[in-house]
């Protein structure tokens, strides 16, 4: 094998595989951003909205299942101590506010019993989840 060292040409560094590389790496990571949605709350049926708008500056997220069962970011709750929960979990800030997810066939009254608890725990902020229609 013949090895010239004399040889006046020089190494060629190909870019376009580098930049490639690198849209790939923006693209997946934009898309992962886009696709996570933060919020603690159990699976439900939502009610549908045309004009449901999105909170996003809510701390607090409570779900009550189809069984009428509360949740508090996911943690299951008695809803005799459920007002108690609440102050303690959005103390020290200043204006705590509530996500609230209820299955679309639980009854009015068991929403407006933990409406009355939220009221009680002296949150005013109350966002009513639902999806919107497709």
């Amino acid at each position: 094998m013949k090895v010239d060292l004399g040889s006046s040409r020089k190494a060629r560094i190909d870019m376009l595989p580098l930049i490639d590389i690198v849209f790939l790496l923006l693209v997946f990571f934009i898309y992962a951003m886009l696709s996570m949605a933060v919020h603690h709350a159990l699976p439900v049926a939502l009610p549908i909205s045309t004009t449901a708008p999105l909170d996003k500056q809510v701390n607090l997220s409570i779900t009550i299942d189809v069984d009428g069962n509360v949740f508090v970011d996911e943690q299951p709750v008695a809803l005799s101590v459920l007002a108690d929960t609440l102050r303690l979990k959005s103390a020290g800030t200043s204006a705590p506010g509530v996500l609230l997810f209820a299955d679309k066939d639980i009854t009015y009254q068991t929403l407006y019993t933990v409406i009355d608890q939220i009221k009680i725990a002296g949150i005013e902020r109350l966002s009513l989840e639902s999806e919107r229609e497709p």
